[in-house]
């Protein structure tokens, strides 16, 4: 169970990657797509500097989850993994509410279910 645990948290950090190379990187079009955001507000100036400052979350949370896996093991790895899918459970949850319902399939329930694995075989 401790690998499929690590494989699920390695899948949510490279997620979480991708969303920073979305939020920072792509076009508008791709960004109001992405987070069923009208067109001409991704293009605005405060838009893109707000997408790009959650990218910059979002990768870091994606390099912290990857880098937990590398340098921790054991209880300590389990401890910071439980955390770490709260966190991403929680920030989730408010953007499933205030932002996209699909936050909540693509990023809240990977997590939670992560979680819950977590807890379920400490």
């Amino acid at each position: 169970m401790h690998l499929l645990i690590v494989i699920l948290t390695c899948l949510i950090a490279i997620e979480h990657l991708g969303i920073m190379g979305i939020e920072m990187f792509a076009s508008d079009q791709t960004k109001a797509n992405a987070f069923d955001m009208p067109l001409n507000f991704v293009g605005l100036p405060n838009a893109k500097v707000a997408l790009g400052n959650q990218g910059i979350y979002n990768g870091m949370l994606g390099v912290t989850i990857l880098m937990a896996n590398l340098l921790f093991s054991g209880q300590t790895l389990m401890t910071v993994l439980s955390l770490l899918m709260l966190y991403i459970v929680i920030v989730a949850l408010y953007g499933t509410f205030t932002a996209t319902k699909k936050i909540f399939f693509l990023q809240c329930l990977p997590a939670l279910i992560t979680l819950l694995l977590i807890l379920f075989f400490k």
